[in-house]
Formats: C-alpha cells, structure tokens, sequence
C-alpha cells in the first residue's frame, strides 16, 4: 500500500512540474489516502501482535 502511496506521490510531481494542477491534486489526494490507510493498519497491526505476544 505504501508503494501505491509513493507512486500517486510521483505521479503529483510529475504532473505538477508539467503544469496539470488538477491531476496534481487527485494523485495528491490519493496519495494521502493511501498513506493514512497504510498508517492505520500499521498501528492495528503493531496491536495485535503486542496483544498476541502477551497471551
């Protein structure tokens, strides 16, 4: 998830530096989405295997 996180980021620069703002900003937007959603599950993920190890 964080490669497509990265690669939505690339794609916003890339699009930005040739002057296409509005898809500089929905890759942008889903970039962030994307980050937030891998972050989130991360957390859950670091949770549950904390949980896991002290049973």
């Amino acid at each position: 998830m964080l490669y497509w996180a990265l690669m939505f980021l690339v794609i916003a620069l890339v699009a930005a530096v040739f002057g296409f703002g509005g898809i500089a900003s929905t890759a942008t937007g889903m970039a962030q989405i994307l980050f937030v959603i891998a972050l989130v599950m991360f957390v859950i993920s670091l949770f549950a295997g904390l949980i896991r190890r002290n049973l």
